[in-house]
């Protein structure tokens, strides 16, 4: 059977108090609309998004797949309505993009109970630690027998622990009819989805509960709750990096992405970032307190503690970065060592060369970006500035304190820095000279 899912994203979020439409704030740096839709690209065969009228950003985040407008927001009913021309044959899932943790296994397992063919609709249910306002989902023996609004049930229905998630899963063709027949009859005069399940219900037809973890199905409406999505998110990222061969020294201070590949053997210390765009290989060692962003570290790497990688940086094998070291739009080939308060951006350096303290590529004059090529086996001293563009050959040395503004050729020395004079004696007479001018202000 073919499946189709049906997203609403077409809710303004007026609690997240922002211009960025809802289902665009990100989860461990992906979209809440993206991670839905990547959860349903891997479970079914077709993906409708809803969304609301002057959403083109949403749009952009949703392809490639077909979206539909709904340009009065009168419900959810009403919002899956505007999908009914592409539900197809086979099952039609409704779910919602501010749901967006819900797995690929909780959508499969809803759609195999509905494979069982004793149910006409299928629905998500779950039981939060605290079910608060959340309408609660009345049991008829082995099936639901109708969904109560908190503001409706009683005490006895509101000391029920199964809640409604609201994801509702059933034969394209009920559906269509279901969500034709829902009425507005109610305080807000909306079209409620939920109502599809009294519908189905009238037919005589069965309505058959999934549970799923609490968790997933938690919505995100406010600033809170996108905060406790994240901590879900980053806890099963943890997990699963952890579970592929991965050493966390302090998993919960360990920030990842949704993007972030890592190799088995990788060891992280406590209180390292990882933005988006991160590959880590085997034998990678990321020190304290270090921040990785648009980065590929190789084989045996040693980052930080207390470094910065930046976007567009390569690190070969073996390469080590230490301590307040940044670098930015980089290839650092194998080898190569740049230990102490440095700055490479822009940069190209050959393997095994050895970067000193306080080195910095001077790469931006202030319009363009210049780049800083240093050839292999090369020697760069303490605080030197490479004004780029130059290049430093290979096998080259650069003196400590030099400012570089010509190419050095392979093999060479290069000084840039004023002579040093010494003249005996002389600090001792300045010394007491001051000391007696000193004495005599006082």
């Amino acid at each position: 059977m073919p499946a189709t899912a049906i997203v609403l994203a077409a809710g303004l979020g007026t609690r997240m108090k922002s211009a960025l439409p809802k289902t665009l704030h990100k989860i461990a740096g992906r979209s809440m609309l993206r991670h839905l839709l990547t959860s349903c690209e891997s479970v079914f065969d077709r993906i409708v998004v809803v969304l609301g009228p002057d959403m083109d950003a949403v749009r952009r985040e949703a392809a490639p797949h077909t979206c539909v407008v709904q340009h009065e927001r009168l419900g959810t009913a009403h919002a899956a309505l505007q999908a009914v021309d592409h539900f197809g044959d086979g099952e039609v899932a409704i779910l919602y993009a501010d749901n967006p943790l819900i797995r690929p296994e909780t959508l499969t397992r809803m759609l195999d109970r509905r494979a069982q063919g004793d149910a006409a609709l299928g629905l998500l249910a779950f039981r939060p630690a605290d079910a608060a306002r959340y309408g609660r989902v009345i049991a008829d023996d082995a099936y639901v027998a109708r969904i109560v609004e908190w503001a409706d049930a009683n005490p006895d229905e509101r000391a029920i622990g199964l809640c409604n998630a609201g994801v509702l899963c059933a034969a394209a063709a009920d559906m269509a009819r279901w969500l034709r027949a829902v009425r507005n009859d109610n305080a807000k005069g909306e079209y409620y989805l939920t109502d599809a399940v009294a519908l189905a219900r009238a037919e005589n037809g069965r309505v058959a509960a999934v549970e799923a973890p609490a968790e997933e199905v938690a919505g995100v409406n406010a600033r809170t709750e996108l905060a406790a999505a994240e901590a879900v998110v980053q806890g099963w990222l943890r997990v699963a990096a952890m579970d592929a061969g991965v050493t966390m020294i302090d998993p919960g201070s360990v920030f990842l992405q949704a993007d972030t590949q890592f190799e088995p053997d990788v060891t992280i210390e406590p209180h390292v970032v990882f933005g988006p765009g991160v590959s880590i290989a085997s034998g990678a060692t990321i020190r304290a307190h270090s921040h990785l962003e648009g980065c590929v570290v190789g084989p045996d790497c040693i980052i930080g503690p207390f470094a910065r990688i930046r976007p567009g940086t390569t690190l070969e094998r073996d390469v080590h970065i230490g301590n307040f070291v940044e670098v930015k739009a980089s290839t650092l080939a194998a080898g190569v060592k740049a230990s102490h308060l440095t700055y490479l951006g822009d940069a190209t350096v050959g393997a095994a060369t050895n970067i000193g303290a306080g080195t910095i590529t001077c790469n931006y004059d202030g319009v363009f970006k210049h780049r800083t090529t240093i050839g292999a086996n090369a020697f760069i001293g303490s605080d030197v500035a490479l004004v780029a563009p130059v290049s430093i050959g290979d096998g080259a040395s650069v003196g400590a304190g030099s400012v570089i503004t010509q190419d050095v050729a392979p093999g060479a020395l290069a000084l840039a820095r004023g002579r040093q004079v010494q003249k005996p004696g002389r600090a001792l007479a300045m010394l007491a000279a001051l000391r007696a001018l000193k004495k005599g202000q006082g």
